[in-house]
């Protein structure tokens, strides 16, 4: 994949992703549905922070059932209910901290109201691409 922050457009890696991602194809593309912050027991922390962090663990999870790396995500959806400067900060530091020094991928985030669940803040969803020639699934 190539990853590309376009001159003339602001530098959003401090925020931890990238304007513009291209997958080369043949490739396998794998859809991941949003995951929000409940454990395995299904419970759900009250805290934001500790549901980004959980969120971000199922979404690992997820990548390993389909033997995939978080490098190979090409984009990201995330959705926050009550979106504030305070929550985007602690989204954009998770996200730095997930990918390093690797090139992040696209990323959309979307306020709501409200998510599926009583008391979930946050969800995120994530489109992988893995070039055919590095297939290990």
């Amino acid at each position: 994949m190539k990853f590309i922050n376009p001159t003339g457009l602001y530098d959003p890696r401090p925020n931890g992703y990238t304007h513009v991602v291209v997958a080369q194809t043949p490739a396998r593309i794998i859809y991941i549905a949003g995951q929000g912050g409940e454990n395995a027991a299904g419970e759900l922390s009250d805290n934001f922070e500790e549901q980004v962090a959980q969120a971000l663990r199922n979404l690992q999870t997820a990548l390993d059932a389909a033997a995939v790396r978080h490098t190979d995500i090409a984009r990201i959806t995330a959705l926050i209910v009550d979106h504030s400067e305070q929550r985007l900060a602690t989204f954009s530091k998770a996200l730095r901290a997930m990918w390093g020094d690797h090139p992040a991928p696209a990323c959309t985030l979307i306020p709501v109201p409200r998510l599926a669940l009583d008391g979930m803040l946050f969800e995120i969803e994530a489109t992988a691409v893995r070039q055919a020639a590095d297939e290990i699934y």
